[in-house]
């Protein structure tokens, strides 16, 4: 049997398998996340070591398997992020983690030296804040205590590997998520570094996923009571991973939304897939020489849950399911009424660290039904811009399957099809496309399974739903949520230079109101 570890954002999820990939049991460890002023997210690394012995330790007391059974360990972890670590491998600061956005400026900088086409073409991303390499940036010029004692910098899942094995690695899907790694060469890019003035030598060696990183060290088996030598294969980026789990290998295969706190389509492909407006983004798979075209947005489950809380401020879920019942009963965007979902910022299609949240359209008559409905449609316009990012590439996005939390609700799953305008289905794998993902990469790399194709078989389209009659109303109305998007575009920008003139004078934004006026 094996032991694999979904490193997320906000929990470690661990999950045991047979030697087929079936899931046999699951545990999960939840720690929380510093947001801050200015865009800060940050996590401190140890909180997901204590939270893999926590699972480990939890599955092997429910399941009674003993450590002499466990085959192999293998990890999946949340993307673009920052570990600094010291000579002696123990975390120097709290990870700088994807959702933080306060390295815009070092990513404008980055392209003013290397032009964004030529950027996007070699890494498979455009420049942006949520990469890893403008957030080293950001700590060398901000925090240079910190700086100098940095000697190596990683990844999430690089960082339990070390844990685990005492190797330091990293892997294609995840280099290929800092703005620091050619897709062309398949190597870290030298000019890029040259033009951050950071040293590559700070990050890992790059191989494959399936790789056999090393054996479960004394210290680490103790801790996670497993047998010492127990191999521990070193795993993928968490979006490419559930690629995996949902039978994503490559174009023959559904497109398919990950609909969690944050949600992005996918498709697996043969080449990066090149957006002329560069919305769309692409990491290299797992899968060797496959490649995972994606369009991720901030803010899609964390749009409903934001909604729900603001509403019910200690709803249960059998507050939650009232909401989306209410919502079911009205339309929202076929009436005038939209909601913005960009409550952090938005990745793609949008690429603003300014963008916000908002409501437009509300009328006297509106309740809080039409604004979850409004949210929901609101995610659901967003992601299909992304569609439409991934069609100018030349991608066809025929039918779409969906997982992650979200893909529990009907409702929800029925207005993407009709926003979408193409079939919808609910995969089996609703909660756990990254766990069996994770199994299968675990499996194939100590050599139990032949190969990845195995994937295609662990999965299958459960409920499916189908444009209806609302269809038309929603492609009319995607126009007016773009043309909304677009004209509020200024008044975005000039609100992030206000905040951003708050947080360098030290005050939240009313206070920086009142100086304004002082000066005026």
């Amino acid at each position: 049997m094996i032991i694999a570890h979904d490193i997320g954002t906000t929990a470690d999820k661990a999950s045991l398998h047979d030697m087929s990939g079936q899931m046999i049991a699951t545990a999960t460890s939840a720690y929380p996340i510093d947001f801050g002023a200015g865009g800060r997210a940050e996590q401190d690394p140890e909180l997901w070591w204590r939270a893999v012995v926590a699972t480990t330790t939890e599955l092997l007391d429910r399941s009674g398997v003993t450590p002499s059974e466990i085959d192999a360990v293998g990890p999946s972890g949340q993307m673009m992020g920052a570990v600094f670590l010291g000579p002696d491998f123990d975390a120097v600061r709290p990870a700088v983690i994807w959702a933080d956005q306060r390295a815009a400026a070092q990513a404008a900088r980055l392209t003013a030296h290397i032009p964004a086409e030529e950027s996007y073409r070699r890494t498979g991303h455009r420049m942006s804040a949520s990469y890893s390499l403008p957030k080293v940036m950001w700590v060398q010029e901000n925090e240079p205590d910190v700086w100098k004692r940095t000697a190596h910098v990683c990844l999430a899942k690089d960082f339990v590997v070390h844990r685990m094995t005492g190797r330091l690695l990293t892997d294609p899907s995840d280099a290929s998520g800092t703005n620091a790694f050619s897709q062309v060469s398949g190597t870290w890019w030298p000019e890029m570094f040259e033009a951050a003035g950071v040293s590559s030598e700070l990050f890992p060696e790059v191989m494959s996923s399936t790789t056999i990183a090393g054996g479960l060290r004394p210290a680490a088996a103790a801790e996670l009571g497993l047998a010492v030598g127990t191999p521990v294969v070193l795993g993928g980026g968490d979006g490419p991973m559930a690629s995996v789990g949902v039978g994503s290998l490559g174009p023959e295969d559904d497109a398919y939304i990950s609909l969690g706190s944050s949600a992005w389509l996918a498709t697996a492909s043969e080449q990066p897939l090149y957006d002329p407006l560069m919305r769309t983004f692409t990491f290299n798979h797992v899968v060797p020489a496959k490649y995972v075209p994606m369009a991720t947005m901030q803010s899609a489950g964390s749009s409903l849950d934001w909604v729900t809380n603001l509403l019910r401020p200690d709803a249960g879920r059998d507050d939650v399911s009232e909401l989306l019942r209410g919502a079911g009963e009205v339309r929202a965007a076929p009436e005038g009424l939209f909601f913005l979902p960009y409550l952090m910022g938005e990745r793609s299609p949008r690429w603003s660290t300014d963008a916000r949240g908002t409501f437009l359209g509300l009328s006297r008559h509106h309740d809080h039904r039409h604004l979850v409905r409004a949210v929901l449609e609101g995610v659901a316009f967003n992601l299909r811009a992304c569609a439409e990012a991934f069609k100018a590439g030349g991608a066809s996005i025929d039918t779409v399957s969906v997982v992650g939390g979200g893909a529990a609700s009907d409702l929800w799953l029925q207005i993407f099809a009709d926003v979408l305008g193409v079939p919808v289905s609910r995969r089996s794998t609703i909660s756990d496309a990254n766990s069996l993902g994770c199994a299968i990469t675990t499996l194939v790399g100590v050599g139990a399974v032949d190969g990845f194709d195995v994937a295609r078989t662990q999965s299958s389209r459960q409920a499916t739903f189908l444009p209806g009659m609302e269809s038309d109303d929603y492609a009319l109305a995607a126009q007016h949520f773009e043309s909304a998007y677009s004209d509020l575009t200024d008044w975005f920008a000039r609100m992030g230079h206000f905040r951003r003139l708050g947080d360098a004078q030290g005050v939240g934004p009313q206070q920086a109101s009142v100086k304004e006026k002082e000066v005026i």
